[in-house]
Parts: structure tokens; sequence; C-alpha cells
């Protein structure tokens, strides 16, 4: 497992008309972390880094905030996670302390990518809403 595996196409397929700010790669060439999502969008889809989902988690958080102070327009922002499940971390509990939901994904996931296999840890989905 890297961080150049994306997202299984069943899954991705649920999230379509997701706005996805680290679409497979562009971390290393697009800085969506600068980038203001809110502004623009209302449905995120996130597969952030696993090596370092941190900033992402945080942007998430952020954005979040500035969508619902602003949701007086009649847009609810959603911002959906793609993370591993890891309940003992810094990340984790932010998402929690900020309200997220927790879907967890049964079984192991198998990533897109060269020699793609079942990963050897459990995913969730965190949804900010």
């Amino acid at each position: 497992m890297n961080d150049d595996w994306g997202t299984p196409d069943w899954l991705m397929s649920l999230f379509d008309e997701y706005y996805d700010p680290c679409p497979l790669g562009a971390f290393k060439t697009k800085d969506a972390l600068s980038e203001s999502w809110a502004d623009f969008y209302d449905k995120i889809y996130i597969n952030p880094p696993y090596s370092n989902p941190k900033p992402w988690v945080e942007k998430a958080i952020r954005e979040f905030e500035i969508g619902q102070s602003e949701s007086w327009w009649g847009d609810e922002m959603t911002i959906v996670l793609l993370l591993k499940h890891d309940s003992s971390t810094q990340w984790y509990r932010m998402l929690k302390e900020a309200g997220a939901r927790f879907l967890m994904i049964e079984g192991r996931l198998t990533y897109k990518g060269p020699n793609s296999r079942p990963c050897s840890f459990p995913s969730v989905l965190a949804v900010l809403s």
C-alpha cells in the first residue's frame, strides 16, 4: 500500500458528483491544501495520502466549518474522507471532535494500482455533514 493507489471503482462511483481535491497522484503536483474548497463546492470526496493524512483532515475540518457558516444560501456541505481505520491517531480524534460520522468498510479494500491486492488494514469513511 502506498500513496499512489487509487480508490476502487465501485467506491468512487458513489462519489461521482463530488469534487476531489486530491485525485490520484495530484498531491505531488497540485497544492489543494492552499485552495478554497468551501467557496466552490458543497460535496467533497478525499482519498488523502495514507502516509500523511493529518493535513488533509485539518483542511477538511476547516473547510467544513467555513461551509457551515456560509450555508445560509441553502446548500449543506458534505465532506467524505477515505482513511485508514486507526482510532488511536490525533487526526481521528480531531474528526470525532468535529462531529464526523464513521462508516466502517467491511473487509479489506483492494485499491487501484500496480500489483494491487487487499490492503493489510481496515478502512473507514469519515463523513462531515
